[in-house]
Order: structure tokens, then C-alpha cells, then sequence
């Protein structure tokens, strides 16, 4: 019998689907109830074909005190704003929170209203909550109530840069660019994710302007690395799953191939999903459908007294960047092996 039980709000959305999809194959956590304001009364297949006739469970218009009546830990598929004002109410009902959205990752309220836009409507929770980030922040999570799951963005930059900032070489300007699927948009149609557009096509948008740079800034800082500049040009790309980041650091010119690739070794040793690939470069196809990170460098020659060093980042955008690190989390906050219905390797190709 399962030990836990769990719902999810925002039921309807694409990080719901792929949390959905692991709860239903979860050994130790049963799913109980799907809240959503679309196809209320319908069953869960209705809105996620890949789903069809594999639970009885359908769409049920709640709050997020009904949604959490009973439940060990609530998962939040909402949008930005709509989890800020859904999480009171779950915590009074004693259940835990995982939170995908941007509500709670920031601790600085005014970053959070300059890049998310208003006032936030509990700023007293801001640092209540802990940051999902199971590589830098494990134990943390495992006590926590409130967990807010890293952007996808986030999550792909910092596992490039983590091991730079733990041995002090991260300072200064950093460049990214970073190459997103259309899966990060959501499930309602725009422009920006429309077929025709999308499919032959590659354009930028919030360049230098993300609301993933603070979030990241933030994380950096905590694993030692406080005087950065995050330059980040993110690009929609025709593909539905994957992000891509390339990011550019300046290194003392002593820096050598055998201080990075030992950086990245330490502090990811022992991690499950962090792959450091040793013939080749990290590629898309190779997590697209998993939660695994692959991660991976290039150290250019000496020129004017230091090298540049790209550090190469990629994950599936809708699992590692978002429900797939939830469950994670899930696990975690729940004392169980975090490894649980993750490991799948995804498809190739």
C-alpha cells in the first residue's frame, strides 16, 4: 500500500502531465485528486492523450484548501501569481508544498516585483521557502514545508556554472545564451510557440532581461561566487523539448583543462542525474524525456593575460527543468529515495 498521498493544482498545464505521469507510477505516493479550471469533470486523458485509460481520476475545479484536504504534499502546476496566493492555505492544512512556479524561488521581494511585475501577496513567505536545487541544496529541502522548484533556465545555467563558483572562478561578466523548446511556454497556444513560426525559425526574446537572471544570481551567490554579472540572451528554438545553455567566463590564464574537469568531478560526484560526458559535448537528444543534466566545457587559449571557458549545459526543459525536479523534491520533502520514478533514460532519438 502506498504511504503518501498528493495532489496537484494547475492539473492541465505540460509540467502537470509529467508529474502526473511519475505519480501514477509512483510505489510509494498515490495521486488522489487533479485540480484544474479547464476540462473540470473530465477525465485526466481528455487533456493528456499519453495518459488515457490509465487512472479513473478526472479534473475537479478546486481551492487550494479542498485540493489539499487530507493530502501529505501538494504539487503546483499554476501559473506565476496564481501559486503566490494558492500556498497559505495548503500549509495550513498541514500538507507540503512543491511550487514549479517563480512565486518563491527569490528571497529579494523587490527582485521578484521588478522582474515578475506587482507586488508579491505574501512577501513573508519569500524566505520560509527553500530553493529546489537538489545538487546545491539537498538537505535543506528535506526539511522543508515550502519547496520552490527551480526555472528551467535556472536550473540549466547554474549546473554549468556551480563548479566554477565553488573554487572561486566565477567573478565578473558572464555570457549566455541559452536555446529553449516550446514546451516552456505552456500549454495555450501564442505566438511565440505557434507551429508555422516556430518550426523554421529561431528569435530571441527578454534578452538581457529574463526572470530566471535573479534566481540564478541568487543561487550563484550561496555556493560563493557574489560578484557576478549575468548577461543572458535566451532564444526560442523549433523544437517541443530541451534547453540548451552556452556560457561564456573569463579564467586566469593559468587555468588548465585538468582544474575544470576536476571541478566539475568533485562537485558533482555521487550526484544521480548530473552526467559528465567524456567523448563528446552535451546534445539535447541525449536528455530530451529524462531528468538527467549533461554537462560539459571548452577551454580556448590564452589571449590578453586570460582564456575563455564555455561551459555547455542541457536538459529536457519539462522534467530536470521543471515536474521531473519537482518530483524530486517530492521525494525528498517526503524522506524518500530521490531517485524514485526518475531514472528512465528517455528515448533516442
Amino acid at each position: 500500500m502506498k504511504r503518501f498521498k498528493a495532489a496537484v493544482l494547475g492539473g492541465s498545464g505540460y509540467g502537470a502531465a509529467e508529474m502526473i505521469r511519475r505519480l501514477l507510477l509512483h510505489p510509494e505516493v498515490e495521486l488522489v485528486r487533479v485540480a484544474s479550471i479547464d476540462f473540470v469533470g473530465q477525465p485526466l486523458g481528455d487533456a493528456h492523450p499519453h495518459l488515457e485509460g490509465l487512472t479513473d481520476l478526472k479534473f475537479e475545479n478546486l481551492t487550494p484548501a479542498e485540493a489539499a484536504k487530507g493530502m501529505d504534499v501538494v504539487l503546483l502546476g499554476l501559473p506565476h501569481k496564481v501559486s503566490a496566493a494558492a500556498v497559505p492555505p495548503i500549509l495550513e492544512s498541514g500538507a507540503k508544498v512543491v511550487d514549479l512556479s517563480g512565486d518563491y524561488r527569490l528571497k529579494n521581494v523587490a527582485s521578484y516585483e521588478a522582474f515578475y511585475g506587482g507586488k508579491h501577496p505574501h512577501p513573508e513567505l519569500l524566505g520560509a521557502a527553500v530553493y529546489g536545487l537538489p545538487e546545491t541544496n539537498r538537505e535543506a529541502i528535506r526539511k522543508a514545508k515550502l519547496v520552490a522548484s527551480p526555472g528551467c533556465f535556472a536550473t540549466t545555467i547554474q549546473l554549468g556554472l556551480i563548479p566554477l563558483a565553488k573554487r572561486g572562478l566565477l567573478k565578473g561578466a558572464v555570457e549566455v545564451v541559452g536555446i529553449t523548446g516550446s514546451s516552456g511556454s505552456g500549454a495555450a497556444p501564442q505566438i511565440g510557440t505557434h507551429h508555422p513560426i516556430r518550426a523554421v525559425n529561431l528569435r530571441t526574446y527578454k534578452p538581457l532581461k529574463h526572470q530566471h537572471v535573479p534566481e540564478i544570481l541568487e543561487s550563484l551567490a550561496s555556493c560563493g561566487a557574489s560578484d557576478v554579472h549575468l548577461h543572458f540572451v535566451p532564444v526560442s528554438a523549433p523544437l517541443s523539448r530541451g534547453i540548451f545553455a552556452t556560457s561564456f567566463v573569463r579564467v586566469d590564464a593559468s587555468v588548465t583543462k585538468d582544474q575544470i574537469a576536476s571541478a566539475f568531478a568533485e562537485t558533482f560526484a555521487g550526484e544521480p542525474f548530473i552526467r559528465l560526458p567524456k567523448s563528446r559535448l552535451p546534445e539535447v537528444v541525449a536528455v530530451s524525456g529524462s531528468n538527467y543534466a549533461e554537462l560539459g566545457f571548452e577551454l580556448g587559449p590564452v589571449e590578453d593575460g586570460a582564456r575563455t571557458l564555455a561551459c555547455f549545459s542541457a536538459i529536457d526543459n519539462l522534467i530536470k527543468g521543471g515536474a521531473g525536479q519537482g518530483i524530486q523534491n517530492m521525494n525528498l520533502v517526503l524522506g524518500l529515495d530521490e531517485t524514485l520514478t526518475l531514472r528512465d533514460p528517455g528515448g533516442f532519438p
